[in-house]
């Protein structure tokens, strides 16, 4: 996939905010068919396995979980893991998610999402929570199932909450950028 196919991907999860922690549909996304006809037409060039994991993804940005859960449960290893993981997060099963997520063991994208998941805490001033996401500097998603579980009950107007869609998305954006970039 080449530069300007990757940015055409990435504009669609361009909403004007990110996706909640649990399964409430946003407003200005788009329809399961407005996202699987801008996919069709942009994916062509990629494996079928990696169309599926992309499709997966894109779907929850999009708040379509139970159509990204039957994909994510065809697709084989950590990538489809990982996707399953998000999927029963935001459902939300917690222990679900902390089960395909320990299946994800150490993803490839861990190190990047680490360091930006940093850089937005840093940003934000949230030491306690960049401490408590990224033990040892490292990414766990457990972890974050865990906070977003305690999260849960808080409005979605709270700080922790907003700060966690913050991160939530920054972990949209480094799957996506892992997934296009794989077959290069």
């Amino acid at each position: 996939m080449n530069q300007n196919e990757f940015d055409d991907l990435r504009k669609l999860i361009v909403t004007p905010e990110p996706p909640a922690l649990g399964p409430q549909r946003r407003p200005h996304t788009d329809s399961l068919e407005a996202v699987n006809q801008k996919l069709d037409s942009q994916l062509g060039s990629l494996s079928a396995r990696r169309q599926e994991a992309i499709r997966s993804a894109i779907l929850l940005w999009h708040d379509h979980l139970e159509a990204s859960h039957t994909i994510s449960q065809n697709i084989p290893g950590a990538d489809g893991s990982f996707l399953h993981g998000i999927m029963h997060r935001r459902e939300p099963n917690y222990g679900n998610s902390r089960y395909w997520f320990r299946q994800v063991g150490k993803h490839a994208i861990f190190p990047a999402l680490a360091q930006r998941v940093a850089n937005f805490l840093k940003s934000k001033n949230a030491p306690a929570l960049e401490s408590r996401l990224l033990p040892g500097g490292e990414w766990n998603a457990c972890v974050f199932v865990d906070v977003c579980e305690e999260t849960a009950e808080l409005a979605h107007t709270h700080l922790q909450y907003q700060l966690l869609r913050g991160v939530q998305a920054i972990e949209f954006e480094v799957l996506l950028e892992y997934l296009c970039a794989k077959e290069k």
